[in-house]
């Protein structure tokens, strides 16, 4: 039988003084897709043609560019967020958490990275090789 009082079986279980700031992360970059993605939709709209050669020059474009890059890392960003609280809430085994967050980690790093290179390269050359 434990001896300690109430209050000093639950000290040290509770909050990490993170999870507000994971919330409001997470909502800021809700927001922020919701804006971007507002934004790309809208834009696709004044397209004259699907082709290729038609996005691509549409892409080349700085006042498209940057938003289109600003919207894969935040999508990206709200993703690892998300993803981040699943994996704590439902993996218990601490080596697998470890493991699982770091191939999150990875994941949504590699993956916006490559979407913002793809931007980069048709903005700055105007078409993929």
């Amino acid at each position: 039988m434990d001896s300690r009082t109430n209050i000093g079986r639950v000290r040290g279980l509770g909050s990490a003084k993170h999870g507000g700031e994971h919330w409001l992360k997470q909502r800021l970059t809700a927001v922020g897709n919701m804006l971007l993605t507002t934004w790309f939709v809208l834009s696709l709209f004044m397209i004259p043609s699907f082709e290729h050669s038609a996005l691509a020059q549409w892409l080349a474009q700085p006042l498209v560019a940057v938003p289109m890059i600003l919207m894969i890392a935040n999508i990206f960003s709200h993703v690892r967020l998300g993803l981040q609280v699943l994996i704590e809430d439902y993996v218990h085994d601490e080596g697998l958490k470890f493991a699982a967050m770091t191939l999150l980690s990875f994941y949504v790093i590699a993956s916006a990275v490559f979407g913002i290179f793809v931007v980069a390269k048709l903005a700055f050359t105007g078409a993929l090789a």
